[in-house]
């Protein structure tokens, strides 16, 4: 299923502004990174702090005051199928069945019927959803309805998937069986991912690399390259590499969360 990689995004010395009436709320500022086709790399900065935003600017439904977002050179404009957003909560239309909802997107660009149908059943499948295809939302736990949200994405086939905190209303256990899950279908697909979260042991087990932002207005204060080997099992979480960069991260968040 991999193919050659794509999707790298630059954020060039990006702000974002928004107001009325006599009055601008920065939220993000001067804000630079670049992520390799193909990479994960994790969003993490205290409450507040514009990581959704940035989010936002590389979906493409907020544009910066100043500066670019490019993804693969080409200037973010406005939401395309080349970039898919997975949110907190699930969004998935209650009245289709499962199938139905990962193939919407590709029945909105035209595929036709037998070629959309086989393309949400095998990524259901990669999704550990195989025999649910014809459930409705409403029978599935919180978990499986966002593998749901997930295929729902991948179907399409973007060069960058955007996950703003996905796991974040999701039960612990649950949550951990989520990355793991997700981890696997990354190292299948390798789409680009920027992964939004407030969870540092989640941002270090699921990355290649963690962006810490500011309090805001939202500045990228550090990367921090995560060597993990890969594939990554939980086990690691208690591995001595693992709790120094957990140490380390912690303490550049605290620091910008006590600001």
């Amino acid at each position: 299923m991999q193919t050659a990689p794509t999707g790298r995004i630059d954020l060039d010395d990006v702000r974002i502004a928004f107001g009325g009436n006599g009055h601008t709320v920065e939220a993000v500022q001067r804000f630079s990174l670049r992520t390799e086709p193909g990479e994960f790399v994790a969003l993490l900065g205290p409450s507040g702090c514009g990581k959704s935003t940035v989010l936002n600017a590389v979906a493409g439904f907020v544009r910066p005051s100043q500066g670019r977002v490019l993804v693969d050179g080409e200037p973010v404009a406005r939401p395309g199928a080349d970039r898919g957003m997975v949110f907190q909560q699930h969004s998935l239309f209650p009245w289709k069945t499962v199938v139905e909802n990962v193939e919407f997107g590709l029945k909105m660009r035209g595929v036709g019927r037998t070629e959309r149908n086989s393309a949400a059943r095998t990524y259901l499948h990669l999704m550990g959803l195989g025999g649910f295809e014809n459930a409705y939302p409403a029978q599935l736990s919180g978990g499986m309805q966002q593998r749901v949200g997930i295929a729902r994405v991948l179907v399409n086939r973007p060069r960058v998937m955007l996950m703003d905190e996905p796991f974040a209303a999701l039960d612990a256990q649950t949550r951990l069986t989520m990355q793991e899950l997700l981890l696997g279908v990354w190292q299948e697909v390798r789409t680009t991912v920027l992964f939004v979260t407030h969870d540092i042991d989640e941002a270090i087990f699921l990355a290649d690399r963690v962006a810490v932002m500011t309090a805001r207005p939202g500045r990228l204060r550090d990367i921090v390259d995560v060597p993990l080997p890969r594939p990554r099992a939980p086990e690691i979480t208690t591995a001595s590499e693992f709790m120094r960069l957990k140490k380390h991260v912690f303490a550049e968040v605290r620091e910008e969360a006590l600001r």
